[in-house]
């Protein structure tokens, strides 16, 4: 008898466990967060290597592939590229570039 209740206990949670798989509810699946949270590194990363670019004023947010930019740039010119580089990184969809400029 507690060897049945316990299976049955261990049961409802894995069950349990299983459907709440999604990261956030009706937006990606754990599969789909692991490759946004993927393409937002490779995104930083090249940020960080761009001479041109402050990683550190720039946010990055990846949702189903699509990578939007947020924070200040110094130029135009750094925004725009901040953009180039995001839609360069493989496993972009699309980029949503709302990086604010501040002299």
């Amino acid at each position: 008898m507690k060897h049945t209740a316990a299976t049955l206990a261990l049961s409802g949670l894995l069950a349990f466990t299983a459907v709440g798989c999604a990261v956030t509810r009706d937006q990606s699946t754990v599969g789909e967060y692991v490759d946004d949270a993927t393409v937002t590194a490779r995104v930083k990363a090249k940020f960080a290597e761009d001479p041109t670019v402050s990683a550190m004023s720039i946010s990055v947010e990846t949702l189903k592939g699509t990578v939007q930019l947020s924070g200040f740039a110094k130029s135009t010119a750094e925004r725009n590229r901040a953009g180039e580089i995001a839609r360069s990184t493989p496993g972009v969809k699309a980029v949503k570039n709302d990086i604010a400029i501040r002299p």
